[in-house]
């Protein structure tokens, strides 16, 4: 394929990178919505939840307990916009946070029984996602590696330019 060298053609909305994976995103979460909703959780707690399940599934005796900053760094949020998301979560009782007693700045969160409980729920959401994009699995799993190295690039590119 040709690749354009006139700078309006390199402009159309459809050429853009930055779009492309906006307006997919936006798309995925409006995807994740219905599927997410009986199990009373809202994409951004399923994200929450599925770092938690993963760090809950680590031996206990290797396990450290995960703070918010872990927590952030995971998922690419500020302390900010997790806060107030984790708040909800503790009141619907899904996770519990815990202040450090040598620094009460650091909280480190531990899922409940409930949010335990909620995976075997949850178990079935990947494949009703995989089912709706329409891929094979096999391209879902390169489209993911190629989306996280594509992130990967753009954030080492942000930290040497900052």
């Amino acid at each position: 394929m040709r690749q354009p060298t006139d700078p309006r053609e390199l402009q159309r909305l459809d050429r853009q990178l930055c779009f492309a994976l906006y307006s997919s995103s936006l798309q995925m979460t409006k995807l994740y919505k219905p599927v997410l909703a009986p199990l009373g959780l809202t994409y951004p707690q399923y994200l929450v939840l599925l770092v938690l399940w993963e760090h809950d599934a680590q031996p206990k005796a290797q396990r450290e307990p995960i703070g918010v900053g872990e927590l952030g760094r995971r998922l690419y949020l500020d302390s900010g916009t997790l806060t107030p998301l984790l708040k909800r979560m503790e009141i619907a009782g899904l996770v519990a946070r815990t202040r450090a007693a040598d620094d009460e700045r650091r909280v480190a969160l531990s899922l409940t029984d409930a949010g335990r409980a909620l995976q075997r729920r949850a178990a079935g959401v990947p494949q009703q996602v995989a089912c709706a994009t329409g891929c094979k699995l096999t391209e879902i799993s390169e489209l993911t590696t190629r989306l996280q190295q594509l992130r990967d690039h753009v954030a080492d590119h942000l930290a040497l330019a900052a």
